[in-house]
């Protein structure tokens, strides 16, 4: 080997080093980042999961507020008139009442995983209640639309059966 060659050797082999060091330190410098973000994420979800309670139980103050409401002005009891469902109506009221006993609201995915329908039926069937006369509030969360039966025809609904299911749900609420 000549003078040339290991003098290039040399030089190579120093690059290398360096070259591998300032990559390293740039893999360093990428994964403390990475994990400030991570730890931003996780933070920013749990304070979302925070905020979403905080809604639903102010939601829930500001229907107890509105029966109280009610109740001092002396207000007549609200009729409801419901027109006939069909079987996969009766089917999705069922399990948007069953479901609103364990949540303030719903969303349509919970509706159609509960029901083993698509999104999509569940939300044609949530419609369809809603034009015969099944009073359904919604709230809009982002993009996400809760849904839950009007409190008041809720509770009527468990009285007297005004929707026509063939259980009662107090069968299994009551």
């Amino acid at each position: 080997m000549g003078k040339q060659e290991l003098l290039f050797d040399n030089i190579s082999d120093v690059f290398k080093d360096k070259l591998s060091g300032v990559l390293s330190s740039i893999q360093c410098e990428l994964d403390d980042h990475r994990s400030a973000i991570n730890d931003n994420t996780s933070e920013i979800q749990g304070s979302f999961e925070v905020v979403n309670q905080l809604a639903l139980k102010v939601d829930k103050l500001q229907e107890r507020v509105d029966e109280l409401t009610l109740l001092i002005k002396g207000k007549s009891v609200q009729k409801f008139s419901v027109a006939p469902l069909s079987s996969r109506e009766k089917e999705i009221f069922r399990v948007v009442y069953e479901l609103n006993e364990k949540f303030a609201f719903v969303t349509y995915e919970q509706i159609a995983r509960k029901s083993g329908l698509t999104r999509e039926m569940a939300t044609s069937a949530v419609s369809g209640m809603v034009s015969k006369g099944i009073p359904i509030i919604k709230r809009f969360v982002g993009r996400t639309c809760l849904l839950k039966i009007d409190p008041v025809f809720k509770e009527k609904q468990a009285k007297g059966n005004i929707v026509g299911l063939d259980v009662p749900l107090t069968h299994w609420f009551g």
